[in-house]
């Protein structure tokens, strides 16, 4: 599953939105190593190139030198996102994600501070693919967000540039990945915002479309409207 490709129409007014919204990005740090790993993999006790970083990142002891403790750890945080293979080798997919994560969380509550999202067009939804965030903002007003969002992998990006909400449907199903698709929100061709049910820092991606997390992609179906603008901008790292 993972809610990519094409999704169909819909209508549904829009929710007068009141103030600023301050739904909170909830990125797993610490927390992250109490999720049950993959069962299946045997842990790899081999130090990988970034050692210091995923122990520094899961609040572990920081030597550089890959433990069994360390493995458990790391390979509890693989499993939960789903990253493969699922051994607690702490190697570049790892530590992208965890380096999308502290992006993130960086970004607080001023996802927009470098001004790249238009603030001209009124209501617009943003898409940040170097930090895997959207957000919704009124001119320079938060609206909603920032929240994660997984976007288009490696041969399947999603597109950047200026768009609009388009068609929209409550529940979709797609017939290039028979799944449904909950929100849709389509702003250009086949791509479109929508909940799924997996991680949003589950490697590589998307089939393209923006995937969000269920309460998320439901706050912006009440939020935006067929004719809004949608900007995407960046490069989701890994592609």
């Amino acid at each position: 599953m993972g809610g990519t490709g094409r999704i169909g129409t819909g209508r549904l007014r829009r929710t007068a939105a009141a103030g600023v919204a301050t739904a909170a990005l909830v990125v797993p740090l610490t927390a992250a190593v109490t999720a049950a790993p993959a069962a299946a993999a045997s842990c790899n006790l081999t130090t990988g190139p970034y050692q210091r970083e995923v122990e520094k990142f899961l609040g572990l002891p920081v030597d550089g030198r890959q433990s069994a403790s360390d493995c458990t750890a790391i390979r509890a945080f693989q499993g939960k996102h789903g990253i493969t293979p699922t051994v607690g080798y702490a190697g570049i997919v790892t530590w992208r994600t965890m380096s999308t994560m502290l992006a993130q969380q960086a970004a607080g509550k001023t996802p927009n501070k470098a001004g790249k999202c238009p603030v001209n067009r009124g209501r617009i939804a943003c898409v940040d693919l170097t930090r895997q965030l959207s957000w919704i903002q009124d001119g320079a007003a938060l609206v909603y967000g920032p929240v994660p969002v997984r976007t288009g992998k490696d041969g399947t990006e999603t597109r950047t540039g200026l768009k609009k909400v388009y068609r929209r449907e409550l529940n979709h199903w797609s017939t290039i990945y028979h799944v449904w698709m909950p929100y849709s929100q389509f702003f250009d061709g086949g791509q479109a915002f929508h909940s799924t049910t997996k991680s949003m820092w589950n490697p590589p991606g998307s089939g393209g479309c923006v995937n969000m997390r269920d309460a998320d992609a439901k706050k912006y179906w009440s939020l935006l409207k067929k004719g809004e603008d949608v900007f995407v901008y960046g490069t989701k790292p890994g592609t």
